[in-house]
């Protein structure tokens, strides 16, 4: 089992005590897999922050956004004999299911790429009957001068990607969902090629099928087809129960290169890479067998949802890659790859 990550001495870099919540009635129950990108000299984050109020012993309290745009809090009786609450990320109430926390994203931004700062800075939330439930795991990707981001939304009605986009992180176009239920971890290729946009996606099906990468094309970066399968999961290996893109995929010389999450049957998440070519993305060209980071540390391996990395968000320097992430969905943590290390790491097909 390869680990090649450099983990940054100074992780966590955010935990929930260093926020405040968006509201007095609210608390912070963990931060998670931010959306990363670098604008007017800084490093910025788009950190999802996830809320709920505090809940009092018998009864389980879970926030939505009313098609008004307003909280409303839900409270049920822990004994209530219609309430499946064994998962703490989601629970089941008369057969519908409902998040246990609402997400939105803020901005943090910082000189050093270690200490953040979101004073002042803008919060993004959910809007409209399909983010009732909120708005998750940004990704950012750039093309010319328009930001791209693209995010998970949260409504009774699914989960979908939704996509708004901006030039100065001031002003923000909503696009509406560009990928319908169940579809996320979308990221979009941060170039043009011949004439098209690419973006990565991961719809889900429980039948036939499984949590597979796809990708699609667009000549507008808003309306999407040609819809190509391009990875599965790996039966009896670490990413045998569900794959997911990471950020925007990073051009080499060898070809696409994408770091991806994946998981197994016991819920533990570690990242991967995979290589595409560089005219036609629908080929994959190598994939690493074992993973380029595990769960290793404390904070990785206990917190809201213990045994996880994950990714969203990277800068890349040269060959220094470096990659913000989730651990055990609750904190914000760095890392730093070499990309040609990554690359040595692929087993060609």
């Amino acid at each position: 089992m390869s680990d090649i990550a450099r983990r940054f001495p100074e992780n966590p870099l955010l935990m929930p005590k260093d926020l405040q919540p968006s509201t007095s009635d609210l608390q912070i129950i963990s931060l998670l897999n931010p959306g990363v990108f670098v604008f007017e000299g800084k490093t910025w984050l788009l950190v999802r922050v996830a809320e709920c109020i505090a809940q009092k012993e018998g009864v389980i309290f879970f926030p939505i956004v009313n098609e008004l745009g307003k909280m409303e809090i839900i409270e049920i009786p822990l004994n209530d004999p219609e309430l499946i609450a064994t998962d703490p990320r989601v629970i089941q109430y008369k057969g519908l299911d409902y998040l246990t926390t609402i997400s939105h994203l803020r901005l943090l931004s910082s000189d050093d790429g270690i200490h953040f700062s979101s004073e002042g800075l803008e919060l993004l939330t959910g809007s409209g009957r399909l983010e009732q439930y909120g708005i998750e795991d940004a990704r950012v990707s750039k093309l010319d001068d328009t930001y791209y981001i693209t995010y998970t939304a949260v409504s009774s009605s699914g989960v979908g990607v939704g996509l708004r986009t901006t030039k100065d992180w001031k002003n923000f176009e909503s696009k509406g969902m560009i990928f319908p239920p169940h579809n996320k971890d979308c990221a979009i290729f941060e170039e043009i090629i011949n004439g098209k946009f690419y973006a990565l996606h991961r719809p889900s099906s429980p039948q036939i099928g499984g949590n597979f990468i796809w990708l699609a094309e667009s000549l507008d970066g808003i309306h999407w087809g040609n819809h190509q399968f391009l990875v599965g999961t790996r039966t009896g290996l670490w990413d045998s129960a569900r794959v997911g893109a990471g950020a925007a995929p990073i051009k080499t010389e060898k070809g696409w290169l994408e770091i991806y999450h994946g998981a197994d049957a016991e819920h533990r998440y570690c990242l991967g890479a995979f290589l595409m070519d560089l005219e036609n993305p629908s080929i994959v060209l190598a994939r690493t067998l074992d993973p380029i980071m595990v769960p290793t540390e404390n904070y990785e391996l206990s917190g809201f949802f213990g045994f996880v990395v994950f990714t969203n968000g990277h800068i890349v320097n040269g060959d220094e890659l470096t990659i913000y992430y989730g651990a055990a969905d609750e904190f914000v943590c760095g890392a730093k790859f070499s990309i040609t290390e990554i690359l040595a790491a692929l087993e060609y097909f």
